[in-house]
């Protein structure tokens, strides 16, 4: 009988960027239910700890690190505290980032580099920092990047995100290319619209239920919609998947 795919992470570690909220509490959840020891890093390390906490108090394993992903020595910090508590990290779900309002015309400068350090240059900086470190362990891993169908449609009004987003797709490609001999997968999770705390007000207004309306579905996916993409590529399931992207938009954008 042919052996099924086996999702658990047991015995693996897995850095998660941007976990004190939103979809980034989210994944680090889900991993650490699945066996990881999860390294929980942003930089609000207060409410990385309430995080902790709650995942040890399920039977889970978690430790909190401070990260600013725009700064290459924060960058690097995070990782060699990661390692020292836990031992190398194998798997990293690089999802730290911002959304931005603003047609081309309307953006200021510092709207546009706030949006690009983060989204486009703090992902790189935190990839190739986790690539360095497997290359040279030569054991593999696995590089999630949390990109979004911006990336591929134009969002309005969201003009410097969907450029920031559309890098991290590119730069998920470069570095599959680069590092597949390395036994490294890297991948892309591209989200549509999820309901989550921080649109729910735009949603229940009336603006967003006749936006939620166009959609074929006629409905929001919510956070555990993510949560099956997530762990296929962070699992040894993946095997053979790299420079790939799983698009999860409930065909919003077919």
């Amino acid at each position: 009988m042919t052996d099924l795919p086996n999702f658990r992470l047991d015995g693996k570690v897995a850095l998660v960027t941007g976990a004190s909220s939103g979809l980034g509490l989210r994944f680090a959840n889900v991993l650490a239910k699945s066996g990881a020891a999860v390294v929980l890093a942003a930089r609000r390390t207060d409410k990385l700890r309430e995080v902790e906490k709650a995942i040890e108090g399920e039977g889970g394993k978690a430790i909190s690190v401070a990260l600013d992903v725009t700064s290459s020595r924060s960058v690097t910090d995070a990782f060699q505290a990661a390692e020292g508590a836990l031992g190398p990290v194998d798997i990293l779900v690089n999802n730290a980032g911002l959304g931005s309002d603003g047609r081309v015309t309307d953006v200021p400068e510092t709207d546009y580099d706030m949006v690009m350090d983060t989204n486009a240059k703090g992902a790189f900086l935190v990839a190739q920092e986790a690539g360095r470190r497997m290359i040279a362990r030569k054991q593999g891993g696995r590089i999630v990047n949390i990109a979004s169908v911006a990336a591929f449609e134009v969002l309005p009004g969201g003009s410097v995100y969907n450029m920031s987003k559309a890098a991290v797709a590119m730069m998920t490609r470069a570095m599959a290319r680069e590092w597949a001999r390395y036994d490294i997968n890297v991948t892309a999770i591209c989200p549509g619209f999820i309901l989550t705390d921080i649109n729910r007000e735009l949603f229940d207004s009336e603006y967003g239920k006749k936006q939620v309306m166009s959609y074929p579905r006629r409905r929001l996916p919510v956070e555990s919609d993510l949560d099956g993409a997530l762990l296929l590529l962070c699992s040894d399931a993946s095997r053979a998947i790299t420079g790939s992207f799983i698009t999860v938009d409930d065909g919003q954008y077919i």
